[in-house]
């Protein structure tokens, strides 16, 4: 008698930051609106699949608290479950201190209490187990290419940018330097910095950028399916509103309540088209993803 496939499991977390702790930015705090909104209304979308999202708002949004359901995540779900991981609030970049950046700058996602930095990340969602599909939203200027040579140009007047301001940037690293070396060379350590001679392969024949060849030249072959959708392109800032970021705004507007029904690859276009050519959403894969980009988004 053949037994019944096991039905796929899903676990998603919410991250929105309306603000950061001044203690962990030189006096900076950070100030935004619609960030807690965005979180929301992803886990929304969330229970609305049949997830039990975790919800982690400003000042709940810490480092620890990430890498704890990372962790959980990677813990619990086996091939063909689903993660969901979203995040709105600024993106910074500190010195790339393990040269696994072409740029020499890691880019940032800025949590309550600290910045996560891409390696950590990356390294976390590598953790997964083969074929666990992994669904990245970040609403924030952490770019899809990691190369952000120059500083993209102020926002128009009244409005406000998800990104880290350069000068505060620099300050924050000077004055925690140690830390984040540190964290650079844990995670080094630890992914053992596996070069990959095909990368082509590892990212299921999508087009390699930045940010996947350097994640990929991290830890090696990616295993689960990761698929990650950013606010913008890397000499871009993604902008905050009064309800939901711009970007979560058009991804709202798109998904239609789930009345959308094409792909993920459709969805990030259609995402896309609804913004201004100054936000162009990014897209790239990591792992075996051919076959979870063609799903309906948030499918489990």
């Amino acid at each position: 008698m053949a037994t019944k496939p096991a039905t796929p499991k899903a676990m998603s977390l919410h991250l929105g930051l309306n603000s950061v702790d001044p203690q962990a930015y030189e006096g900076w705090d950070g100030p935004l609106a619609a960030c807690e909104f965005d979180a929301k209304d992803m886990a929304a979308i969330a229970r609305s699949k049949g997830m039990k999202p975790t919800v982690l708002l400003t000042k709940k949004a810490t480092r620890a608290a990430l890498l704890a359901g990372l962790r959980a995540g990677a813990k619990a779900l086996k091939r063909g479950d689903l993660f969901f991981l979203s995040f709105s609030g600024h993106g910074g970049q500190v010195p790339d201190t393990n040269r696994d950046e072409p740029d020499r700058k890691d880019e940032t996602w800025c949590l309550w209490d600290g910045q996560l930095i891409d390696d950590e990340l990356y390294y976390e969602l590598s953790r997964f187990a083969a074929g666990v599909r992994i669904l990245v939203l970040s609403d924030s200027c952490h770019s899809g290419s990691v190369t952000r040579d120059r500083n993209p140009p102020p926002p128009p007047p009244g409005q406000r940018s998800k990104l880290l301001p350069p000068a505060v940037g620099l300050r924050v690293y000077g004055a925690h330097q140690a830390f984040y070396d540190k964290l650079q060379a844990d995670v080094a350590k630890a992914a053992g910095l596996k070069a990959v001679v095909d990368p082509d392969a590892a990212l299921a024949n999508v087009t390699v950028t930045g940010a996947a060849a350097q994640a990929v030249n991290l830890v090696g072959e990616f295993k689960p399916a990761v698929i990650l959708i950013s606010g913008c392109q890397d000499n871009q800032t993604s902008m905050d509103g009064d309800h939901n970021g711009a970007f979560t705004e058009q991804l709202l507007q798109a998904w239609n309540n789930g009345k959308f029904k094409g792909s993920y690859a459709s969805f990030h276009a259609k995402i896309r088209a609804g913004l201004p050519p100054t936000q162009s959403p990014n897209l790239f894969v990591l792992g075996p993803a051919a076959g979870f980009l063609k799903q309906t988004p948030f499918s489990v």
